[in-house]
């Protein structure tokens, strides 16, 4: 019981006013017995993964396949490899049995059966373009089948993507904690959010403005900025919520004016902005703008620069851990839309990079945030700067991202540990590991290749993760593969070098298979 009586442990709902305390309190809990269950692996405990992509759903409906998403936390399958794990996993719609077949086969020494057992698969079916916490919110019974699921309340938790109010409602109903940021927090992560947290932490940003809240301040910022730095080319105009790169627009400054000349005319150009998410246009960009405000920046210019990242992770009892460093693989407009990731960041830089993450990682830590979450940086080539390298901090995911699954099924696959000191991972034999990752393999060839086609391509080909060597090939978001053509995939080896051959020669017999198709 809680301090006032309220159940918490068997769910109940409180009044709207009363959520926010409620959930405080529920994960008050959390932090009491994480150690006793999180530091013990022979504890049963029951996971409730919730890939709801809770964010505006105008700018995922840009994404192909986005639905599919909902499997990228299919790796959290592997913890039934703990013998007393139970899982509980939530989809719109329900998963192609293949699919579920392949990841429980990626545990060796656990007969399948048995993880079958302690998986439980529970789906809407519900395939509407909104997102699946509203969905599982609008269905009380399958809210008790989820409650009848949880072996204990005291040793279960939700894991989400991120975490919004309507997460936090479905975790009292449930009486569960969830292992994410509060979402009284959010705005800590947002970009106006990510620029005050760097700012009083020390570390290096692109010059810019933030807390813009509608068009007529954009375009001032913009002018604003090429006032200061008259040289400047481009700025990026950014959502305060937007996703992988899909809520950025690129303003391309008319050459040979300054800020005095552009004043009149920058309201008149915005229209005209090259916008990341394909089919976004002026008006929905201003009117979400004009909905959620958002940043302008100085687009960072310099040959060679890269996209690294850092990921930290604050337990509930409020300790602050290094994850990982990656190299993010971008494209789309100007190289803004995440498309993959190499671990670790290149070695030139990747201490820097953790350890300037770590002065933001702390001040979130202090203001109360746990759970996953990546700072990423623009680096920049520069001879004079300590280490050869300038870095800016660009933006906090309160939230798991396209570098948070790869880094797990590395994890559940080779039960190895991350060396914060060296910034690499290393097997239990000590050898180094290295991955490269894509969410975003696609072609036309590929279409109408089923979940069991691709088992049929990966074992003729022996496309497999060996489990003697902790090197090869794991799929994953094969749920979009038959309808869009799109795949992902890691490829993990002992250098990075093979670790990228390894991508490519597996893209090379995919596209022969599939043209095979054709």
């Amino acid at each position: 019981m809680a301090d006032d009586g309220e159940p918490i442990g068997h769910g109940f709902d409180p009044l709207p006013g009363d959520e926010a305390a409620a959930f405080r309190r529920l994960q008050e809990r959390f932090a009491t017995g994480y150690s006793a269950v999180f530091e013990n692996d022979a504890v049963a405990r029951t996971v409730i993964v919730l890939p709801s992509l809770t964010l505006d759903t105008e700018v995922l409906a840009k994404i192909s396949g986005v639905i599919h998403y909902e499997q990228r936390l299919l790796c959290h399958l592997l913890l039934l490899r703990l013998p007393q794990a139970r899982i509980v996993y939530l989809t719109s719609e329900p998963i192609p049995p293949a699919i579920v077949d392949y990841y429980l086969s990626l545990m060796p020494g656990v007969p399948r059966d048995h993880a079958a057992q302690r998986l439980t698969l529970l789906s809407c079916h519900d395939a509407s373009p909104r997102a699946l916490v509203d969905k599982v919110l609008e269905r009380p019974r399958l809210i008790e089948r989820i409650r009848a699921s949880i072996a204990d309340p005291e040793t279960a938790h939700l894991t989400c993507f991120n975490v919004s109010c309507a997460e936090r409602r479905l975790a009292l109903r449930l009486g569960v904690p969830i292992y994410g940021c509060d979402p009284d927090l959010l705005a800590l992560g947002s970009k106006s959010g990510s620029r005050r947290i760097f700012r009083d932490a020390g570390l290096s940003i692109a010059d810019g403005v933030e807390d813009l809240a509608d068009a007529e301040q954009m375009a001032e910022a913009l002018v604003a900025l090429k006032a200061r730095d008259p040289g400047l080319r481009r700025a990026v105009v950014k959502l305060n919520e937007g996703f992988s790169g899909e809520g950025n627009a690129i303003f391309d400054y008319p050459e040979g004016e300054d800020a005095a000349a552009l004043r009149p005319c920058v309201r008149g150009l915005l229209a005209g902005m090259d916008f990341v998410a394909p089919g976004l246009g002026w008006e929905a960009f201003e009117a979400k703008f004009a909905e959620m405000g958002g940043v302008v920046e100085a687009f960072v210019e310099g040959e060679g620069k890269t996209s690294p990242s850092a990921q930290y992770r604050v337990d509930p009892r409020g300790r602050l851990a290094t994850v990982s460093t990656h190299d993010q693989v971008t494209g789309g407009v100007s190289g803004q839309v995440f498309e993959g990731c190499r671990f670790p960041a290149d070695e030139a830089y990747r201490l820097e990079i953790q350890d300037a993450g770590w002065r933001a990682a702390e001040a979130l830590r202090d203001q109360g945030v746990i759970g996953r979450f990546g700072i990423d940086f623009i680096s920049v080539p520069e001879p004079a700067a300590p280490g050869g390298w300038r870095h800016y901090a660009v933006e906090i995911n309160l939230r798991k991202g396209g570098t948070t699954h790869p880094f797990l099924m590395l994890e559940h696959l080779t039960d190895g540990h991350y060396d914060a000191a060296k910034a690499i991972y290393r097997a239990p034999s000590g050898k180094p590991l290295f991955y490269y990752a894509s969410d975003t393999l696609q072609a036309p060839h590929y279409r109408g290749l089923t979940p069991a086609d691709l088992m049929d391509i990966a074992v003729e080909n022996r496309l497999h993760f060996h489990t003697t060597n902790l090197e090869g090939v794991v799929f994953h978001l094969i749920g979009t593969l038959s309808q869009y053509g799109k795949l992902g995939m890691l490829c993990v080896a002992d250098t990075p070098a093979r670790a990228e051959r390894l991508y490519h020669e597996t893209v090379a017999v995919l596209d022969r298979e599939g043209r095979r198709e054709a």
